[in-house]
């Protein structure tokens, strides 16, 4: 955690350390920017009232719909710049702390769908994973080159869905206002069997800015953090540990691909390592 006193110069010095989600893998393989709804800019959304907390500022839909099922493995990839997937630079600036979420809404159609008028659950997060020192999603992440993975929850109806992936960047979230929210969505289609409709929420509408999630001073020692939203479908969130978080790479980093794609991969593509 960064003490008191360097805070200011930290956000001087990564002011413009913004990120995207720009990527995703399925079951270890790299489908990249197939399915993604990129973003204008790598900028943040810092308003918790506009329809852009949805699925970003002109997000231009994709001409594809990734497959996947209940129980499948799913990895979204953030970097700081367009089409950037190097190792060498954090995902997203070293002082952006805070927690990783993941949502699905289901739509008639995910490539026409409006983000903003979906009905939203949570799939999964990570807040402060430990508080010894304390050690936020964000980092955690860094330390994977970018890539965050979840579990698609079983059960859940087939048909087509917009997946959410965010971070709250909360460096600056002593005042209203001040905490930024990075995010895209990703076009999918669900297969299988299931019949579940979780309960959902509006985005925006599912966050205040007064959350404690969202108006918080992280410099100071947590032992607790609030994720804001409501509770995950199907998984809970990682508890706080009270041991150092392990900053060894999961993901296997040395496989990582160093270019994108927007189409999707060939069938029985084989996938690597997951984090």
């Amino acid at each position: 955690m960064i003490l008191p006193f360097l805070a200011a110069t930290l956000f001087a010095s990564y002011a413009a350390a913004h990120a995207t989600f720009q990527d995703l893998w399925i079951n270890g393989v790299d489908y990249s920017q197939a399915c993604v709804r990129l973003p204008a800019s790598n900028s943040p959304v810092t308003s918790v009232t506009t329809t852009d907390l949805a699925c970003n500022v002109g997000a231009s839909t994709s001409a594809n719909k990734c497959p996947i099922s209940p129980g499948d493995v799913l990895t979204v990839e953030m970097h700081q710049q367009p089409g950037d997937r190097s190792c060498a630079e954090e995902a997203i600036g070293g002082n952006h702390y805070g927690p990783i979420t993941v949502y699905m809404a289901k739509v008639s159609d995910a490539t026409t769908a409006v983000g903003s008028s979906a009905a939203w659950f949570k799939v999964s997060e990570m807040g402060l994973p430990s508080d010894n020192p304390d050690y936020w999603a964000t980092e955690v992440m860094n330390d994977n080159c970018g890539h965050y993975t979840f579990t698609v929850p079983s059960g859940i109806a087939p048909g087509d869905y917009l997946l959410r992936a965010e971070v709250i960047a909360l460096h600056v979230a002593s005042s209203v206002g001040g905490a930024q929210f990075y995010m895209s969505c990703f076009q999918v289609t669900v297969g299988g069997s299931g019949s579940t409709n979780p309960p959902t929420v509006s985005i925006p509408g599912a966050y205040g800015a007064n959350d404690p999630g969202i108006l918080i001073n992280i410099y100071q020692q947590l032992d607790a953090y609030t994720i804001p939203g409501p509770s995950p479908y199907g998984t809970t969130s990682p508890t706080v540990a009270a041991t150092a978080w392990p900053t060894t790479a999961t993901w296997n980093t040395a496989l990582q691909p160093s270019t994108t794609a927007t189409t999707l991969p060939p069938a029985g593509a084989t996938g690597i390592g997951q984090a």
